[in-house]
């Protein structure tokens, strides 16, 4: 019997891997098979709102491991095991990927062909609001063809922070606990 294809062992492993990767409380994002002769590459991408740590990585690859093991058949040789998040040139493709992506810096491209760099803002189910040259626009993920994080080495800038984070405000301008005058001592002095 011929071993499967790439594509199909991709499918087979998806079901093995997603409910592993799911009870680990993280999204299974990618899932990618390369075959040399008899050995395999088994990529697996994992990632949640609120990040995939280290710890994370380490303890799921173990848990895919005993999993994979179990279900060598499928595979049909050896293999090597990646575990990882995805990096910050991944494409923001999925609303959870904007909603991460917060206050970050991105380059988009429009079906249309339009380009521009903004900061992102609030990310719904449906759109994303960007400060795109100093004005919010409400962007629906259905316009964006092609979305990526640039890098940055400094905070973003506080002006637009707050214009897209409602109630923030620079903390230069908040009042402090010494601000107020202190009420008068009834302490008597001698």
């Amino acid at each position: 019997m011929p071993s499967p294809g790439p594509e199909q062992l991709t499918g087979q492993l998806h079901g093995v891997l997603e409910p592993i990767v799911a009870a680990a409380g993280f999204e299974l994002d990618g899932l990618d098979v390369k075959t040399a002769g008899r050995r395999h590459t088994v990529k697996v991408v994992v990632d949640s709102d609120s990040g995939v740590g280290l710890d994370d990585i380490a303890r799921l690859s173990r848990t895919a491991s005993a999993e994979l093991d179990q279900h060598e058949h499928l595979i049909g040789g050896s293999y090597t095991l990646e575990v990882t998040s995805p990096g910050v040139d991944r494409p923001l493709t999925r609303p959870r990927h904007w909603r991460r992506a917060k206050l970050r810096l991105v380059e988009v491209r429009t079906h249309d062909g339009t380009r521009f760099r903004g900061r992102v803002g609030a990310a719904g189910e449906e759109s994303v609001t960007v400060l795109v040259d100093g004005a919010l626009r409400e962007l629906p993920y259905s316009d964006v063809a092609h979305a990526t994080v640039q890098v940055e080495f400094n905070p973003p800038p506080e002006g637009e922070v707050r214009l897209l984070v409602p109630g923030s405000a620079d903390p230069a301008d908040q009042p402090t606990e010494d601000a107020e005058p202190s009420p008068p001592s009834s302490r008597e002095q001698r």
